[in-house]
């Protein structure tokens, strides 16, 4: 049964694994899942992860794997690559993804899946590794981009949206400045910019293997 440090903790590896494709292992552990987050303690986050495993239960594997690739791969206002929604496709975004990189080479987490560092469970992994508050700073710092994630999946009608839930009901609250910036960005977009033949990212930081 996956564990969390204290009570009152976000589950964050937990989410990170729900946030995941669904491919045959998860499918195989929805019992498990299930009997973890029965046993979270009760509070806001366990409610709606309780409806998202429910959701997990009723549906087959092909169901699922089809409304993960709607929802995640196919519409750009629900990506789970954090750093896109504020940075959009420019220089910036490839420097926060070094950063994000040599932030968890630091705490040992190796980047074995593929995937480029501004993942959401990616960044959940690192929080559940991390010492007590690193993870919650790191996310803190991304919360516009999560804000944006969860308005995005709850105007789909997503059950992921319940995911979201659990996550930022955790978090601290929004602050004025950070309320006005996620209006901002819901409005305008991620910025843009040229970048002529550059990449956006360092290529150190760019995936080598596919999902698996």
């Amino acid at each position: 049964m996956i564990r969390t440090r204290r009570a009152n903790a976000i589950p964050f590896k937990l989410v990170s694994v729900l946030l995941r494709y669904p491919d045959r292992g998860l499918v195989e552990a929805r019992e498990e899942l299930a009997a973890t987050v029965a046993a979270l303690p009760r509070s806001p986050q366990r409610e709606p992860l309780q409806r998202f495993v429910a959701h997990l239960a009723e549906r087959t594997q092909t169901e699922l794997e089809r409304q993960y690739v709607e929802t995640f791969d196919l519409r750009r206002r629900s990506g789970l690559y954090l750093s896109y929604y504020v940075h959009g496709d420019t220089r910036k975004r490839g420097m926060a993804l070094l950063r994000l990189k040599r932030l968890y080479a630091a705490a040992g987490l190796e980047l074995t899946s593929g995937e480029l560092p501004d993942y959401l469970p990616l960044m959940l992994e690192f929080a559940a590794l991390a010492p007590p508050g690193a993870g919650e700073t790191l996310l803190r710092e991304y919360r516009p981009s999560l804000e944006l994630l969860r308005a995005g999946l709850h105007d789909d009608g997503s059950p992921y949206a319940a995911v979201l839930d659990a996550l930022c009901v955790g978090l601290p609250r929004l602050s004025a400045l950070e309320r006005e910036h996620v209006r901002v960005l819901g409005e305008q977009g991620p910025p843009d910019e040229q970048v002529g033949l550059q990449p956006f990212a360092p290529p150190e930081v760019m995936p080598t293997e596919a999902r698996v």
